[in-house]
């Protein structure tokens, strides 16, 4: 009896939560299960997995819900490619998930937790990828409009669907900024990679100074090459005349001591 009494009570004890999101209307909601029966359908699954959630209950049916993350009871999240449950100590630079470097280079001895889901967790982020017949109130029947607009050119192009030739910045999506008392304006930000006259002068001149450096080199070349071959071709007539000069003297003394010896 206080074998069941004690599994009752963990059972009761068992608490979840689940952070899921909608990209679509921008919206994210956070619910807590308490019901360990609903959440085997994913425990086992690994991150990036989409899984079925008519488990959650009547007004899921039909959706289908990708896992994008989580953490466990103390805060240690999930690492996408650590192919275990628990957790393990690993070293991480820039660029790696679950850590933000302080200094230039720095690395670091991290814990995280595998990337397969269990009951150890204490919140699972699911991303919905499909949405159902029912909608769920907070979460799909409403519209979280974004905040700011895009910056880069060519995903300005690619929200209002735009040519080459279209003027991008007559699309820009401004920025209202209303304060009591004052005058309301906009703000728009600055367009990144916008091919302008001015910087199209720009790259005409970085390709000219380029030319100008490649001629610069190849001519200071050719003059060293000549220098070069004309300090060897004098440093090898010196030589010679080096030579020669031993030659003579050494032909000099050679016939002055044959002449001492035929006078003996």
């Amino acid at each position: 009896m206080a074998l069941f009494r004690g599994a009752s009570e963990a059972v009761g004890r068992f608490r979840m939560k689940l952070n899921i999101s909608f990209p679509a209307t921008g919206c994210q909601k956070l619910i807590e299960v308490d019901d360990e029966r609903k959440l085997r359908t994913f425990y086992e699954k690994r991150m990036a997995t989409e899984v079925a959630a008519d488990a959650l209950g009547e007004e899921w049916k039909g959706y289908v819900v990708r896992i994008s993350g989580g953490n466990d009871k103390q805060g240690f999240p999930m690492k996408q490619g650590v192919l275990t449950h628990g957790r393990v100590r690993l070293l991480l630079s820039k660029g790696h998930s679950c850590y933000r470097p302080r200094r230039t280079g720095e690395r670091k001895r991290k814990s995280v937790r595998g990337c397969i889901v269990d009951a150890n967790l204490s919140v699972l982020n699911l991303v919905i990828v499909k949405k159902g017949e029912k909608d769920i109130p907070g979460l799909t029947d409403t519209t979280v409009p974004r905040r700011l607009g895009p910056k880069r050119a060519s995903r300005i192009r690619k929200l209002f669907n735009l040519s080459k030739e279209d003027d991008v910045r007559q699309y820009v999506v401004r920025k209202p900024l209303n304060k009591d008392g004052k005058k309301p304006r906009t703000k728009a930000p600055k367009i990144q990679r916008l091919v302008t006259p001015r910087v199209l002068q720009h790259k005409r001149r970085r390709i000219a100074l380029k030319k100008q450096r490649t001629k610069k080199n190849k001519d200071e070349a050719a003059e060293y090459a000549k220098l070069l071959a004309k300090r060897m071709k004098e440093a090898k007539e010196k030589r010679q005349e080096q030579i020669a000069k031993r030659r003579r003297l050494s032909s000099l003394r050679a016939s002055t001591s044959k002449t001492e010896s035929s006078q003996k």
